[in-house]
């Protein structure tokens, strides 16, 4: 349960606090609009093989206990609505881990405490007495998150009819540490010293701790494990376990699987993984060595008295290299030398650029290193805030008064603000000396503010926009919205940051019609409130202004690579791909454009190299790549000592805009793990699990022996069409740089592309053209994963269901789950190569039915 959730949501501040969280964009309103007489489980996005429940916002899979022929999923569940909040325990279960039935809700907030993530257990030996031997009590172990105090800690609850009812202990809290970030308990018993083992998070710490307990209400701290691996965001959701290696019972290992957030292989949610021992106190990983990057030319180190013939822009970067950190900064490290570059010159709210003289792109990669801020590069940004567009102003908010604009509530007050309220985070980017402000008395304070009706009779509106990032999906929205006929029509919100920067709605399809603007605070949580000024109609698009801090690779006058910091003063090497670039002429831009948090970047080592460097993120391992794979956490007493994993299937950067409604998030398909020998190193593998054959229909569409050279053609035929298939392929490598599959095309050139590239031996899922992409701007891109040809052959398990992908390649060792949105039409599959042939050995694709039938 991320504390990142918490501070953004359930603690009312005074103070905004800073956030990496994206805005939703300005886009046609992100939920999916459902008809009135739209069956349930039959909406446009509804998965038809994932789990859901049939309204509201779920997120971490909790709970999960195997008992008289039943697995249980509990699951953190807001029971009032399609945003997080509330959080209780919803619950369903399953024969097979394949078809789930829902049932009522079962552990509830109340007025004292939220019920975060955890874990079940069946205590057969009745330690807690709180059932018998003969009937034995179902405990779950959760996190008390204390609403008065922010206090998280560990309390129990127990069922004795099957998990259908639950008492809450009335010793609750059993571990309590007095701490915020202390939560996310998975219990399970250890037979070799007859007790409960517990493992929990110190989130913030990046460490996990065990505990150990006779009767699960009375516990004894053992060890702690971390920091280690990727530290880049909070440490969350952990799980312990044994697997043999290659299925041999003489060679056990451990596993221990720490969600993280943000920070993850493919940015933001993401599942890592150590193997090592546990021998009933202490969990060591296996030494992985140290990381030596690849040589190569130095184009930049730092180390002189001055940036020599870089130039600088601005302020941050001060006159020179600085030689950590400066004044007013945290400690400074990871860089090599005595120098790097640093732009916190004056703290956060200094901006400027650091930029190479240009040069010839003569080497494959540019590795670098780089730390600071989370705000990376975004398309169509500048670098600098000129003029508006030229068109009709409908409100600039100058003159101390709304003039015709209705208000409601108590949150714009009687005139517009003019700049930063008291107790407010500095406020910037709007233009003359007035603005919408609803930061009035602090968060708590709610309201709309709504113009006269206008004309639609321009190509775009324009308009500034900033404060909280509540979209008007939310239950209690920070938006503004165009209303035509009453209806919302567009919607936009802040990024959970106080400058305000332009937005724009194409309105070319409205023209003629009547509108209006509207403007909604309706939130009294963290950035609860709106910023917004300056709205217009113009026939040309406002351009963003910059808010990055990012390295950037300038080709021809535009960015084509970018990288930025993980929030952490740790610099960490990344690389770029420089062999499309071959022969240009290129520049090294060290961008700070940002005035908030973590608003600055450092740089460090920039050098030409023959291979890439890797990050501590990208040494790491992840039980998968995917964007969408996130608080993933196992089965205990699964039948045959199975090891049963599921994960939520969403991502905390765009969790809350995702255009689904009336529910918000999925879980995964659940797998079955094992540990495998794969290149001579262990790896956790996994497989969707067995039973979910029994969805498939009829017999699969086949294809054999097809070679294809440099184009792409449907895979079957109508027979493979569908929005939710399970398909399998064999490739032969021949001389293609990449290959692979497009599934879910169709529809104005969408397409979800699931391909293999020879060049860098990766798995990977580009989702930038799946459908709906717009609603956050971190949700299009490509995720990759690591994936060696075994015998020449390149082996895919692909699920698709109406609204996701989960790509499993080889023996399970590079798995990719993202989400897509496409439109309901595009259904095709497609077989594709670039640059030269590949051979299609073998492709089933199989329809596949509802969990639900």
């Amino acid at each position: 349960m991320s504390s990142g959730r918490v501070s953004r949501h359930a603690r009312p501040r005074m103070i905004a606090a800073v956030a990496t969280v994206c805005a939703l964009s300005a886009a046609p309103l992100a939920p999916q609009a459902v008809a009135a007489d739209t069956p349930l489980y039959s909406e446009t996005y509804r998965p038809q093989f994932h789990f859901t429940p049939e309204k509201n916002w779920m997120n971490d899979p909790n709970g999960l206990v195997y008992y008289h022929g039943e697995y249980h999923l509990f699951y953190q569940y807001n029971p009032h609505g399609n945003s997080w909040g509330d959080m209780s325990w919803g619950h369903a279960v399953s024969t097979d881990l394949v078809h789930w039935k829902q049932l009522p809700l079962a552990l509830s907030h109340d007025d004292n405490e939220m019920v975060f993530s955890g874990s079940a257990v069946v205590d057969w030996n009745n330690t807690t007495g709180f059932g018998t031997k003969k009937n034995p009590p179902m405990v779950a172990i959760y996190t008390s998150y204390y609403q008065s105090t922010g206090i998280q800690a560990q309390s129990i609850a127990y069922s004795t009819d099957r998990g259908r009812t639950w008492t809450k202990y009335q010793g609750n809290p059993v571990i309590d540490i007095g701490s915020r970030d202390f939560r996310d308990p998975k219990v399970q018993w250890y037979a070799s010293t007859k007790s409960w083992l517990m493992t929990v998070s110190l989130s913030t710490e990046h460490k996990v701790r065990f505990y150990s307990s006779k009767n699960l209400k009375d516990w004894t701290q053992l060890s702690e494990f971390g920091p280690e691996g990727a530290t880049g965001g909070v440490w969350e959701c952990p799980d312990l376990f044994p697997l043999a290696v290659d299925g041999d019972p003489d060679h056990i290992k451990w596993v221990l699987v720490v969600n993280i957030n943000p920070g993850g292989i493919a940015g933001g949610s993401a599942a890592q993984y150590f193997i090592g021992d546990f021998d009933g106190t202490k969990f060591t990983a296996d030494d992985k060595g140290t990381y030596t990057p690849p040589t190569g030319t130095v184009m930049q180190n730092f180390e002189s008295t001055d940036f020599g013939t870089w130039t600088t822009t601005g302020t941050a970067f001060g006159d020179g290299p600085a030689a950590g950190a400066v004044d007013g900064q945290g400690a400074v490290d990871g860089f090599d030398g005595k120098g790097l570059a640093n732009s916190f010159h004056a703290g956060d709210g200094t901006t400027g650029t650091l930029t190479s003289p240009e040069f010839t792109v003569d080497s494959p990669y540019l590795n670098f290193k780089v730390g600071g801020g989370r705000h990376p590069h975004e398309a169509g940004t500048v670098m600098e805030q000129g003029p508006p567009p030229a068109g009709t102003v409908l409100a600039d908010f100058e003159g101390g008064a709304y003039g015709d604009w209705t208000k409601t509530g108590d949150a714009f007050g009687s005139a517009p603000a003019t700049g930063t309220l008291p107790g407010q985070q500095e406020v910037s980017g709007y233009l003359g000396s007035g603005l919408v402000n609803t930061f009035l008395n602090g968060d708590s304070t709610t309201g709309t503010l709504t113009s006269p009706e206008f004309t639609i009779d321009k190509n775009h509106i324009n308009f500034l926009i900033g404060g909280g990032n509540h979209p008007t999906s939310a239950a209690n929205p920070t938006a503004l919205e165009l209303l035509v006929e009453g209806q919302v029509v567009r919607s936009a919100t802040g990024k959970d940051a106080e400058a305000l920067n332009w937005d724009s709605w194409d309105v070319s399809d409205l023209a003629g019609k009547k509108a209006q603007i509207k403007i909604v605070d309706d939130n009294t949580g963290g950035w609860g409130h709106l910023n917004v000024d300056h709205i217009m109609l113009s026939d040309t698009k406002a351009q963003p202004v910059s808010q990055e801090t990012s390295v950037n690779l300038i080709v021809d006058g535009q960015v084509v690579r970018s990288a930025t910091g993980a929030n952490s003063e740790t610099l960490d090497w990344a690389s770029f791909d420089l062999r499309p670039y071959a022969s240009k002429k290129a520049k090294i831009q060290v961008a700070d454009m940002n005035t908030s948090g973590w608003g600055h970047i450092l740089a460090d080592q920039f050098t030409a190299a023959d291979k890439p460097a890797k990050s501590v993120v990208q040494r790491a391992d992840w039980a998968d790549y995917g964007k969408d794979y996130y608080a993933a956490v196992s089965w205990e007493d699964a039948p045959g000592g199975k090891r049963y994993m599921i994960g939520w299937m969403n991502n905390w950067d765009y969790a809350s805009a995702i255009p689904t409604s009336p529910w918000r998030s999925a879980q995964s398909a659940p797998r079955e793990m094992a540990l495998r020998t794969i290149d001579g190193r262990i790896r956790l593998t996994s497989k969707p699990v067995n039973s979910l054959s029994s969805l498939r229909q009829d017999y699969p569409a086949t294809a054999a022996g097809v070679t294809v050279t440099s184009t792409t053609k449907p895979l079957i035929g109508p027979a493979a069409k569908g929005k939710a298939l399970d398909i399998e392929a064999t490739f032969s490598l021949k001389n293609a740089d990449r290959f692979g599959l497009k599934v879910r095309t169709g529809a104005k050139g969408e397409e979800t592309v699931i391909g293999y590239d020879t060049t860098t031996q990766e798995l990977y899922v580009d989702r930038t053209h799946s459908g709906a992409v717009d609603f956050n701007s971190t949700f299009p891109g490509v995720q990759t994963a690591p994936l060696k040809a075994k015998d020449g052959k390149v082996k895919l398990r692909i699920l698709v269901d109406w609204s996701s992908v989960e790509v499993f390649g080889g023996s399970g060792e590079a798995v990719i789950t993202d989400q897509i949105f496409p439109d309901p039409a595009s259904q095709g599959v497609q077989v594709f190569a670039e640059n030269g042939s590949v051979k299609l050995d073998q492709a089933r694709v199989w329809h596949l039915g509802s969990y639900r039938d």
